[in-house]
This record gives structure tokens, sequence and C-alpha cells, in this order.
């Protein structure tokens, strides 16, 4: 496992929701390229933050972030 990375389950999450990037960034408080780098494994989110998407998606952290083998 390289180190700092972090998988997630946002992209499909919030395409459950009907939501596109900006609209849940708006949700979180944070930007729309905020949203798309975690998406694509280029950022790892704060715990809050985690655990303000988590909140928005109506879903556990665990869910939604992930180690990846």
């Amino acid at each position: 496992m390289s180190e700092g990375r972090l998988g997630n389950n946002l992209r499909a999450a919030r395409g459950q929701h009907g939501l596109t990037q900006a609209e849940l960034a708006l949700r979180v408080e944070v930007s729309r390229k905020t949203i798309n780098t975690i998406e694509n494994g280029v950022f790892v989110p704060s715990t809050y933050l985690a655990l303000k998407l988590a909140a928005a998606l109506k879903m556990s952290v665990e869910a939604l972030f992930y180690l990846p083998e």
C-alpha cells in the first residue's frame, strides 16, 4: 500500500444521491475542485471533511473511505 493513499466511493455515492460535484461541495462548504480531487484520489480529506461528506451522503465514513489492499 502506498503511503497517504485512500480509496473512496465518493463518486458512486454522490451519483446515487443525484448530486453534482458542485452541489455536494456547496453542502459541505468546499470547492467543486476539492470534491474532484478527493474523488480522483489526489487529495486525502481531513477527518472533519470526511465526516461532513459522510453525513451529507447519509452513510458512514467507513463506507465512503477505505484503505486499498
